[in-house]
């Protein structure tokens, strides 16, 4: 399922909206912000992430709940995460202090067995719950998590819908990402001749609307200029974590959504959970394993990639406001201004923020132009759980296939008899194309895309 919005007839999405409260200041604790998928949390395992740099934990507890605590041990700030689940309670293997759901501590081996733990040997904890197969936590006090603004998906409740995951960690600030998920006109350029992308023949002016910024986000619809029947396209950013595409045709209520949930790690670290779903031709979506649609998924996002990381450098070098840097177009760059002036209105409570005349905290002149972009199994293959298998059984098959040919050919070397000796050269060769095609396929699953 493509990253991209497709060409359908849209109706505007209003539901994720309608759920909000009608506030008048943004704060970024009292939100909801995905975790990851839960087809992509390793079983038995703990998982760690952060948010706006504050290290977390997530596992699951002897009921099978999911708990979220602060990755650090109050004993020496040793890191939870680097320990294990014993009995549904996460042990610190530094020393061996165990804590339970709520973050109290449980157990301390070198403590007498007549003394009391310490009030303060706790750890901080979170307020975490699943919807829609994706783990969500709350970032404030727990007792005012309001479950009720969770930006979920109701046509995902509705029979008849599939969808696919995927999921990504990305080497620049969140903002980045929504800029350029908002951003319809670079499509046609930066993702030209890939499947689902874009066509350069495509590339035109846009009409392009806001039609509402608030508190709760931005709504907009645009369409291509060069066709006056052309029907809008809707675009919703619902602060402060979603990007949502969605696309109606009423004659066949067929229905197609791209929903980009994001979470910002920290300075230059975010992560993308992308949700493709639509109720028709869902037998593709069906048959198809999630690890090769995620080889073209990939693929798209790494055109976009080099090209984010450097913008970021060079802004964050220059140390100036976007107002000055940037030379926007009514035609094309109208939602990604709104978005980066709702961030001038609405960011003040961010850790940090890059805004379209404000920013907050954000590093100037220490950023390498050419940043480390990772490769491709560091920032997805060992994060989602389907390409990780994949990639296990092709590097198996490889090594297996390597075996086998080794063994033939002492066999084809030594065997007296010619039908064996031709025997063994035959399955010899064919096993020595079956290890490269193993190869060729593992390296998919570790480098990154160049266009080059």
């Amino acid at each position: 399922m493509s990253l991209e919005t497709e060409t359908l007839q849209a109706t505007p999405p209003t539901s994720t909206f309608e759920k909000l409260e009608d506030k008048q200041e943004f704060n970024w604790r009292q939100c909801w912000y995905p975790v990851t998928f839960v087809q992509d949390l390793p079983a038995n395992r703990l998982h760690s992430f952060s948010l706006y740099d504050e290290p977390l934990v997530l596992f699951k507890n002897k009921d099978g709940q999911f708990i979220c605590l602060a990755d650090r041990c109050p004993h020496r700030t040793a890191k939870l995460s680097e320990g294990q689940i014993i009995d549904g309670k996460i042990e610190c293997l530094y020393h061996g202090w165990q804590f339970g759901s709520d973050g109290q501590c449980l157990h301390i081996p070198q403590l007498p067995t007549d003394a009391k733990i310490p009030v303060n040997a706790c750890v901080p904890s979170f307020k975490v719950v699943e919807r829609q197969g994706m783990i969500w936590v709350w970032a404030g006090e727990k007792e005012t998590a309001v479950h009720e603004i969770i930006p979920i998906l109701p046509d995902l409740d509705k029979s008849g819908f599939v969808c696919a995951d995927f999921i990504l960690d990305l080497p620049y600030d969140q903002t980045y990402l929504v800029e350029n998920v908002i951003d319809p006109a670079h499509v046609a350029i930066s993702h030209n001749g890939t499947r689902g992308g874009g066509n350069r023949k495509n590339a035109q002016p846009l009409e392009m609307e806001v039609l509402e910024n608030s508190v709760q986000g931005v709504k907009g619809r645009w369409r291509g200029a060069n066709n006056s029947n052309e029907a809008w396209k809707y675009v919703d950013f619902v602060a402060p974590s979603l990007v949502l595409n969605t696309a109606y045709i009423e004659k066949k209520d067929w229905t197609f959504g791209l929903a980009l949930y994001s979470i910002p790690l920290g300075k230059g670290r975010c992560r993308l959970l992308a949700r493709g779903y639509r109720n028709f031709m869902t037998w593709g979506v069906k048959l198809r394993p999630r690890w090769l649609d995620h080889l073209n998924t990939n693929k798209i996002l790494e055109q976009d990639l080099p090209l984010i990381a450097g913008q970021q450098a060079e802004i964050e070098r220059l140390g100036r406001s976007l107002k000055e840097l940037y030379l926007p177009l009514k035609t094309s760059d109208t939602l990604v201004i709104e978005y980066r002036k709702w961030l001038d209105k609405f960011g003040s409570s961010l850790p940090f923020y890059q805004g379209y005349s404000t920013w907050k905290n954000v590093d100037n002149g220490e950023l390498n132009s050419k940043p480390v972009l990772l490769d491709r199994f560091s920032r997805h293959t060992l994060i989602c759980n389907s390409c990780n298998q994949a990639y296990q059984v092709t590097n198996r098959v490889k090594q297996g296939c390597i075996g086998v040919a080794i063994a033939l050919a002492a066999v084809a070397i030594l065997a007296d008899d010619s039908r064996i000796r031709i025997a063994a050269i035959s399955v010899f060769i064919a096993a020595i194309v079956m290890s490269v095609m193993a190869h060729t396929l593992k390296t998919r699953f570790e480098h990154s895309y160049t266009r080059h």
